[in-house]
């Protein structure tokens, strides 16, 4: 098993920036990838980010340029650095962690987002 914390959310005006945090801990040997993800009122669970072991990155393409996945591995964390936030960037962001043997997913609790115009 492996358990997901997520910290760093809040509210920001749009241009700020906020950095969440998402700690695992337990079985943290079986991750391989790491993700963001986001969910806004009314809408869909959307992939924000994702992060291999060896640090390979992709972003989907709406948060291109203004955030940066990131890990430390000796800390079990992974990071989403968050800059010229917009008001359509909120939302409640959930990290996802993967089991390399069969991508099995650990979801934290998320951490809400909220861009004020």
């Amino acid at each position: 098993q492996v358990q997901l914390v997520e910290s760093g959310g809040g509210l920001v005006q749009a241009g700020g920036s906020l950095r969440l945090s998402c700690a695992a801990s337990g079985s943290t040997g079986s991750i391989s990838t790491m993700d963001w993800f986001r969910q806004a009122p009314g809408k869909e669970r959307e992939l924000v980010a994702t992060i291999s072991r060896t640090g390979y990155t992709t972003y989907t393409d709406s948060v291109k340029g203004r955030f940066t996945i990131s890990r430390d591995n000796a800390k079990n964390t992974v990071y989403l650095q968050m800059n010229s936030l917009r008001p359509e960037d909120t939302a409640v962001y959930y990290c996802n962690a993967k089991r390399f043997y069969d991508d099995y997913g650990y979801w934290g609790q998320g951490t809400q987002v909220t861009v004020s115009s």
